[in-house]
């Protein structure tokens, strides 16, 4: 957040900033369609104490002041959880999530609940491209990557079980991260799936280490998890050696476009003096290709049985309410036996074994986020024959599925809509 220096010289003040916020929001909201509910009461009253500990010299982090949006899947003690379905319309816990409690523990301004998919999964919301409207943001986290898009806030919380944070946040200009698993504890979001990660949409790379780094320290990781390792200052950049293309099951679906505009930047970095492997130049990168080349069966079996309590509860106690996408997965989960989720668990676990057998190899992984630019939103799709309309996650199950931590950068535009490259470690 470019304004700390001033907050800490006095020529700016937490409270301003978040007028400045609000004045972003009130322009491009009714648009957009990001915020499920906004507390400014609730922000400035935190903006005011965040004011005047910068006056007294007593600033909590790296964050105190910071406008924050919240992805409507974590809870939070002032403002309605209502998970993007009307089955939870205003429902309120009264207790925050352990990543919500911890930012504000480090004096981020808490400043409302952003737009998510029905219960964090395939049926969208209203929220729109702050690119084009007539594009999807991309899901679950779409109001998130949307007020970043957008510039209403300098940071928003999302979580992933298969391509939620770094799809849309590829789709909308985002600098995010989707954690290693277990860095930064779920406890306080709806789902507890095997593959739950909590992550951080900025508009820059500092605010994203910031959060991230604010909310590991003070919350810790899961259970039996280290939590997040690093330190509260970026390290400086430095040129890699050597880059891992991951290709995954998305470059074969990647539009001619995309796939173009991301061979430039591999050829610009070849330029720069980093070799470049490709699954064709070393037996263990075709194993791995291999091992993650049915990524999204694996998340979609993984996660569709362990859905299942929830949706059977959901089902028992709300008769209506839930959309066809979501019934379908209850009807996956109870296609499935113990002996098949064993199995795909097995799969994927020989992906992280092929991850880890090529990690001696290159410095990371390099990867597109997506098979190419934001689709249609639902409504125009219908006419245009696109079916996947909030994007297919084809280039983040494998990260979701490896547990890996996954960076997406704002580097590409294709027939003018962002594109994200992701860098993978």
């Amino acid at each position: 957040m470019d304004a700390v220096p001033r907050f800490q010289d006095g020529t700016d003040t937490p409270r301003a900033y978040l007028e400045r916020c609000l004045e972003v929001i009130a322009a491009r909201e009714p648009v957009v369609r990001a915020w499920v509910t906004l507390n400014e009461a609730g922000a400035r009253e935190a903006a005011d104490a965040a004011t005047a500990r910068y006056k007294a010299g007593r600033v909590l982090s790296t964050i105190d002041g910071m406008p924050i949006g919240i992805k409507d899947i974590l809870q939070t003690k002032d403002m309605p959880t209502e998970q993007g379905t009307p089955l939870f319309k205003g429902v309120q816990t009264k207790t925050d999530s352990a990543s919500v409690l911890a930012l504000r523990q480090a004096g981020a301004v808490i400043l409302g609940k952003t737009v998510t998919t029905e219960l964090g999964m395939s049926h969208s919301g209203a929220t729109t491209n702050p690119f084009n409207p007539d594009h999807t943001p991309g899901g679950s986290s779409s109001g998130s990557a949307a007020v970043i898009g957008a510039g209403m806030v300098p940071a928003a919380l999302g979580t992933q079980v298969v391509g939620s944070i770094i799809r849309p946040a590829g789709f909308c200009a985002n600098t995010a991260i989707k954690p290693s698993f277990g860095a930064i504890i779920h406890r306080g979001e709806r789902l507890a799936f095997s593959q739950s990660h909590i992550g951080v949409h900025a508009g820059d790379l500092t605010d994203m280490w910031r959060v991230l780094y604010e909310m590991g320290v003070r919350s810790g990781g899961d259970p039996g998890q280290p939590g997040l390792y690093g330190e509260a200052a970026l390290r400086p950049a430095a040129k890699p050696s050597r880059l891992i293309v991951m290709e995954s099951e998305g470059w074969a679906m990647t539009d001619a476009a995309t796939a173009g505009a991301f061979e430039q930047i591999l050829g610009q970095l070849r330029d720069a003096g980093v070799t470049i492997l490709r699954r064709g130049d070393n037996p263990l990168i075709e194993n791995f290709e291999h091992a993650i080349g049915e990524s999204l069966a694996i998340c979609r079996d993984v996660c569709g049985y362990e859905l299942r309590w929830t949706l059977e509860n959901l089902v028992e106690r709300f008769t209506t309410g839930l959309s066809n996408s979501m019934m379908s997965r209850l009807d996956l989960a109870h296609s499935m036996t113990i002996e098949d989720y064993r199995l795909v668990l097995m799969q994927r676990e020989a992906a992280r074994r092929a991850f880890e057998a090529i990690g001696y190899l290159a410095d990371g992984l390099i990867s597109l986020f997506s098979i190419g630019p934001a689709p249609l939103m639902e409504n125009k799709a219908k006419d245009s024959g696109v079916t996947h309309t909030t994007g297919l996650p084809a280039y983040n199950a494998a990260t979701s599925v490896l547990g890996s931590a996954a960076i997406t950068l704002p580097l590409l535009s294709v027939s003018g809509m962002p594109v994200g490259v992701q860098v993978i470690g």
